[in-house]
């Protein structure tokens, strides 16, 4: 660690992206007081691009706005998805459930409304390494040495923080690949975000939805591919140049733009005496590869946490595991974890069946990710759901197998009849 004086802060935010950002928005709205002792460590210079997809379910927006936040950025209206898997295809709309960004403008607006509630974030500002003491944390930066009282990590897949912990890379990540095209036939409505989950020979999925690009309307297109680290998985680019050709499209005409993610682990760790993870430092939807809502909803739960803990100078942070399950992100990635095995699992195609032909699990989705209000009526029309389509699937199971038995034994349906 560098010799010279360390700056002293109370909050030090190591990564000025969504989940970093909305953490000190958060924290600064529930303790105004707090808000010149917070510091956000970014090691780009906005407006810095950010390879990702951008799209942003309406729960985040709703959530910033509840704290007076608005990111008016060029956007991309969002009103319903479409699936299509090997069970089926279905396309549903639910007003206003989001919107599609370019995460190059929007995290740029976003640290402008941080810097007016008088949170500090420095640019161009590389954490290199990070040392945990009983009395503080300390980080060595490009600007030299800092002192902080709480450290939050919310530095992505390769955190410095997380690293400092101990934590281990984890096992949950995924490859994706993108581009951004012109329209081609065969795409749908620029308001209705597409997914492609009918290839069985890769655990993930394929997109198509509209995004904002200089002034226009373009195409984004790519291939979300969770790997397990021991488990196989096909080349994506592959993937993404074959799904291309299918809209008379080339891979090697367009930018090609790669990324990876780490999903959620609920037996990692993700609090320590004074540092906490967010984002995807910690883990994020390892089903869809859904992060910028919940990296929102991660600051929605860690910022008022933060100013009650400061507040009682108790910085264990010993009980977040507790209260970030109570909060909606904790409820809501334990529930996407927990379906990972049914989504891509040896029930994906009873799950597909069930998505397709089910109207109230789909309304249910598309609220979710929009973040408007689900009823106990809407959940109990997702349970009946569910029963039916299990007593349909079995029913056609039998029926399958016991046609399979009469063509091997023709003498099985004499003795029936």
């Amino acid at each position: 660690m560098s010799s010279g004086a360390p700056t002293d802060v109370k909050v030090l935010i190591v990564g000025g992206g969504p989940a970093g950002l909305s953490t000190a928005l958060f924290l600064a709205h529930a303790d105004p007081a707090l808000a010149p002792h917070v510091v956000v460590l970014e090691r780009e210079s906005y407006p810095r691009e950010k390879i990702c997809a951008g799209a942003i379910g309406g729960r985040a927006d709703r959530a910033l706005g509840a704290i007076g936040v608005v990111v008016d950025v060029p956007s991309v209206p969002i009103h319903g998805m479409s699936l299509r898997t090997a069970e089926g295809f279905v396309s549903r709309s639910l007003g206003s459930i989001g919107r599609v960004v370019r995460r190059v403008e929007y995290d740029a607006a976003l640290a402008e409304e941080a810097r007016k509630r008088g949170i500090t974030v420095l640019q161009g500002t590389r954490v290199s390494a990070v040392r945990i003491e009983e009395t503080g944390v300390f980080a060595e930066t490009s600007r030299g040495p800092f002192r902080a009282a709480v450290l939050i990590g919310a530095d992505g897949v390769g955190s410095v923080v997380r690293r400092a912990l101990g934590l281990p890379f984890g096992r949950l990540h995924a490859q994706v690949l993108e581009v951004d095209t012109e329209r081609a036939p065969g795409d749908g409505p620029d308001d209705v975000l597409a997914f492609d989950l009918s290839d069985h020979g890769y655990v993930g999925y394929s997109w198509d939805f509209a995004t904002p690009l200089d002034g226009r309307v373009m195409v984004s297109r790519g291939v979300y591919q969770l790997r397990l680290n021991d488990g196989p998985h096909e080349d994506v680019r592959a993937l993404l140049g074959a799904r291309l050709a299918r809209r008379g499209l080339r891979l090697d005409d367009h930018r090609l733009k790669r990324f990876g993610e780490r999903g959620f682990e609920h037996h990692r760790a993700y609090a320590a005496p004074r540092v906490l993870l967010v984002g995807e430092a910690a883990g994020i939807d390892p089903l869809t590869g859904e992060g910028i809502a919940q990296a929102i909803d991660y600051g929605r739960a860690a910022g008022p946490y933060l100013a009650q803990k400061l507040a009682q100078g108790d910085l264990r942070f010993d009980d977040w595991r507790r209260v970030f399950y109570r909060a909606r992100i904790g409820a809501d990635l334990t529930l996407r974890r927990a379906a990972l095995p049914l989504g891509f699992g040896v029930s994906r195609r009873f799950m597909e069946a069930w998505l397709v032909g089910s109207a109230p699990l789909m309304n249910l989705t598309l609220a979710a990710f929009g973040g408007h209000p689900v009823s106990r009526a809407d959940l109990a029309r997702v349970a009946l759901s569910l029963g039916e389509h299990g007593a349909r699937w079995a029913l056609a199971r039998a029926l399958s197998a016991a046609r399979s038995q009469t063509a091997r034994d023709p003498r099985a349906a004499r003795k029936v009849s």
